[in-house]
């Protein structure tokens, strides 16, 4: 259930999310089709389950668009430009959500594990936000959201590598606010606390009880309550604020 249901909020724009089949993602994909987007999701691969959504969405009256995008490879980020393209000549909106996850402890930590991740989490993010804000350029109007996690400011074992990348993005997040601003571009950044998803099942549940003690809600998160989040941060609710990382993490930080 989305806020603010019948305002349609996105009503008209375009909207690109990352990581679009499951958790986050899905749930930004559902909550911006709600509002009247088009959206753009892209998934590493589709099958069935992704085309029985795509054709509930149409039959519900909703425009989904999804494309193949695997962020581990850069020649499949130049390729997805070139769909999106095909598909629609202005971009509104991008949010990148696809990302994964290493537990390991700094000991066992390998650094051919912790490149994999960063090139994932970070430097093919960072060339997909080139191409999409190329476009957007265009038109002198954009935003982008960057999906963060509260482990890029929390210390806590088994994060480092997952945490790092995501402290990283922050970084280049608040870059892209700077120097894409004159180019009429909003970009923030969301860092979600323990959420409901199969990333956050993967987590030891030791590290997972620490992170819902330390939060002043003492809950996990909705899907969403994120996806809400970049409701306000994609649509006109928010067209004065960039340069911001917002923390939805029940008090965490």
């Amino acid at each position: 259930m989305t806020l603010f249901a019948n305002a349609k909020f996105l009503k008209n724009k375009t909207a690109i999310i990352t990581g679009a089949n499951r958790g986050i993602g899905k749930a930004i994909c559902e909550t911006f089709l709600d509002h009247g987007a088009h959206v753009i999701g892209c998934v590493r691969n589709q099958n069935d389950i992704t085309k029985q959504w795509q054709q509930e969405a149409e039959l519900a009256g909703a425009k989904l668009s999804l494309i193949n995008l695997d962020l581990s490879d850069e020649p499949s980020i130049k390729d997805s430009i070139k769909k999106i393209r095909q598909i629609s000549k202005e971009v509104d909106i991008l949010v990148n959500c696809a990302g994964i996850a290493d537990g390991a402890v700094f000991q066992m930590t390998s650094l051919k594990g912790m490149r994999e991740i960063f090139e994932v989490n970070l430097f093919n993010q960072i060339s997909l936000c080139q191409g999409v804000s190329r476009l957007m350029a265009r038109q002198k109007s954009g935003v982008i959201v960057n999906i963060s996690s509260s482990t890029s400011h929390v210390i806590d074992h088994g994060t480092m590598a997952y945490g790092t990348s995501k402290a990283a993005f922050e970084r280049v997040t608040l870059s892209m606010a700077v120097e894409l601003a004159a180019q009429g571009i909003r970009v923030n950044g969301i860092a979600p606390g323990v959420t409901d998803t199969d990333m956050a099942e993967e987590m030891d549940p030791q590290a997972k009880e620490k992170l819902l003690e330390k939060s002043l809600l003492k809950s996990i998160a909705n899907p969403y309550d994120i996806a809400n989040s970049a409701l306000f941060l994609c649509s006109g609710l928010s067209s004065h604020i960039t340069g911001q990382i917002i923390n939805v993490d029940g008090g965490i930080i």
